[in-house]
């Protein structure tokens, strides 16, 4: 069986190359000739930007390495908890009740799990209660000018504040719950 002979290709230029891209997809349907998996010496067209294997761009902020980024992070955040402290009335309120809630999560006589549950659930609604904050900012310097769809994004992040604050509720009444009402019944 013989073969026919393909007729020879063009050169062509990278403009024609992207211009044409259904032309592209039929070459690259054809079997290539002979290509090693790792040849240096084949030609690579550059990467577009939108390539996940593209170099990123220089950031001069992203320049600090170890104990600097650090550093640095930590002053951010302390910014960031002085800003919600000074701004935002619903963290100043969480942020008292976790200063009531924490030490008696500490206290209580409970296994070593349940002081993570107990801890962990008043530490999410802040976390959730920053992250919340967070979006709203962001929104409001986007636009300040009502919108549905702003509207949407700072109605969910309070309800994700009201899950947290469900959760945390619900988890101290079934751990701390119990103890209370012994404590209670041993009173009376």
């Amino acid at each position: 069986m013989t073969r026919r002979a393909e007729p020879p290709m063009r050169s062509r230029s990278n403009a024609e190359r992207k211009s044409n891209g259904a032309l592209r997809a039929v070459e690259s349907t054809r079997e290539p000739a002979s290509v090693e998996p790792f040849d240096d010496d084949t030609t690579h067209e550059p990467l577009s930007p939108d390539d996940p294997l593209a170099p990123l761009p220089f950031n001069p902020y992203k320049g600090n390495r170890g104990l600097t980024r650090a550093w640095h992070a930590m002053k951010n955040s302390l910014a960031g908890f002085r800003v919600a402290i000074r701004e935002e009335s619903a963290f100043r309120q969480e942020l008292t009740l976790a200063a009531i809630l924490i030490p008696c999560g500490i206290v209580v006589p409970v296994d070593p799990v349940s002081h993570v549950l107990l801890l962990g659930s008043v530490l999410l609604v802040l976390i959730v209660e920053l992250l919340n904050s967070s979006v709203e900012a962001a929104i409001d310097r986007i636009s300040l000018e009502r919108h549905e769809l702003s509207r949407r994004a700072k109605d969910l992040g309070s309800a994700a504040v009201m899950v947290a604050l469900g959760m945390c509720v619900m988890t101290w009444g079934v751990i701390v719950g119990p103890l209370v009402v012994r404590w209670l019944r041993a009173w009376l």
